[in-house]
C-alpha cells in the first residue's frame, strides 16, 4: 500500500511539476514580501528605568504596543487617551505583560484645547519628570468634523491638540533632559500642502487633503521645534510607521465601493502588525545612535528624507506662528 502510494505522489509530482514549481514561488514570493513590508526593527536593549515617558492615544494600535515595549525596558509609561474605560482596559494587558506596574492613565482629548491644558497641568504638578513625549494619537480621513474650538479636526488633532502638548511640557522636557519628543507622522506628507489661507480647509474640504495637510504639519513642527530646542538636550523626532492594521483607516472604510472594499480588505493582512508598526517609533525613544540628532524624519528605523515641501524652513516658522495663534500661546 504504501509503496502505491509512493508511487502516485511521485507520478503526480512528475505531470504537475511545472504548477508546483509555480506555487512554490508564488508562495516564497508572498512570504518574501511580507517579510519586506514588516520594515525595521529596533534592536536597542537600552534600559528606562527612573525614565518616564507619556503616549497619547496609547490604548490601541501602534501607541499600545510602544507603551508595552517602553514598559517592558522599566519606564513610568503614561497612557494619555480621550476613552478612559478603553485605556484602563490596556493599561492592565501592559501590566500583566510586563510586569511593570508603574503604567498609569490620564485623560486627553486632543479635540478639545482645555483637556490638553489640563491634561499638560497635571503632568507639570504631579510628575517630578517627562524623559520621553510620545505624540501618536491621530484620527484619519473623517467627514468634515470640528473640533470643541472649532478648527477642522484632522488638523486640530493631528497637529494642533500635539502643538500645545508638546509647548506646555516644554519646562519639565528640558529639566529631565537629555530627553525625546517622537511624533507619529505619515508618508501621507509627501503629498500633503498647507493651506495657509484655508487652513481648516472650509472652502474646499477632502478627507485626503486633510489628512496630508495634517501629517505634513507633524513633520515641519518637528523641524521647527528642533531648531528652538538646540542647545537644551532635547531632541525631537517625526516618522512613519507604516501601513498598519490599525483602527486608524475605520472612517475611510465605510466609504469605499463595496467591490473596493471587496479587495483591499483580504490584503490588509499583508500590511504591518501593531508591533511591527511601532518599531520605528520606539527605535526614535530609546535608540542611543541617534541621542545626538534632532528633527529628522524615520522610517522602518533609519533616517529617510522626507518630502521637499516638509522642508521648507519659512513653512515651518509660518505654521508654528499660526499653530500658537490658533491655541492661544501668541
Amino acid at each position: 500500500l504504501m509503496q502505491s502510494f509512493a508511487s502516485a505522489t511521485r507520478e503526480f509530482a512528475e505531470n504537475h511539476a511545472a504548477a508546483l514549481a509555480s506555487v512554490f514561488v508564488a508562495g516564497a514570493s508572498i512570504v518574501g514580501l511580507r517579510l519586506w513590508l514588516a520594515g525595521g526593527v529596533c534592536r536597542s536593549k537600552v534600559r528606562l528605568d527612573g525614565k518616564t515617558v507619556l503616549i497619547t492615544g496609547a490604548n490601541t494600535g501602534i501607541g499600545k504596543e510602544t507603551a508595552l515595549d517602553l514598559a517592558q525596558r522599566g519606564a513610568r509609561v503614561i497612557l494619555a487617551c480621550r476613552d478612559l474605560t478603553r485605556a484602563r482596559l490596556a493599561a492592565d494587558e501592559i501590566r500583566q505583560q510586563s510586569g511593570n506596574g508603574n503604567v498609569v492613565v490620564k485623560k486627553l482629548d486632543l479635540a478639545s484645547l482645555q483637556s490638553v491644558r489640563d491634561l499638560a497641568k497635571d503632568v507639570e504638578e504631579n510628575e517630578e519628570r517627562l524623559d520621553v513625549l510620545i505624540n501618536n494619537a491621530g484620527i484619519m480621513m473623517c467627514p468634515k468634523w470640528q473640533t470643541e474650538d472649532g478648527f477642522e479636526m484632522q488638523f486640530g488633532v493631528n497637529h494642533l491638540g500635539h502643538f500645545l502638548l508638546t509647548n506646555c511640557l516644554l519646562n519639565l522636557l528640558k529639566k529631565s533632559a537629555p530627553s525625546r519628543i517622537v511624533i507619529v507622522s505619515s508618508l501621507a506628507h509627501k503629498r500633503g500642502q498647507i493651506h495657509f489661507e484655508d487652513i481648516n480647509l472650509d472652502k474646499d474640504y477632502g478627507r485626503e487633503k486633510s489628512y496630508r495637510q495634517s501629517k505634513l504639519a507633524n513633520v515641519l513642527f518637528c523641524k521647527e521645534l528642533a531648531a528652538r530646542l538646540q542647545g537644551t538636550g532635547v531632541t525631537v523626532y517625526s516618522l512613519h510607521p507604516g501601513v498598519i492594521r490599525t483602527e486608524l483607516s475605520r472612517h475611510l472604510l465605510p466609504t469605499l465601493a463595496w467591490w473596493v472594499r471587496m479587495i483591499i480588505v483580504p490584503i490588509m493582512w499583508m500590511n504591518k502588525s501593531p508591533r511591527e508598526g511601532a518599531q520605528t517609533t520606539i527605535y526614535c525613544a530609546v535608540e542611543e545612535s541617534v541621542a545626538q540628532e534632532s528633527g529628522l524624519y524615520y522610517s522602518d528605523c533609519a533616517p529617510k528624507m522626507p518630502a521637499p515641501q516638509a522642508m521648507d524652513d519659512a513653512a515651518a516658522k509660518r505654521l508654528w506662528d499660526l499653530s500658537a495663534s490658533m491655541v492661544g500661546l501668541a
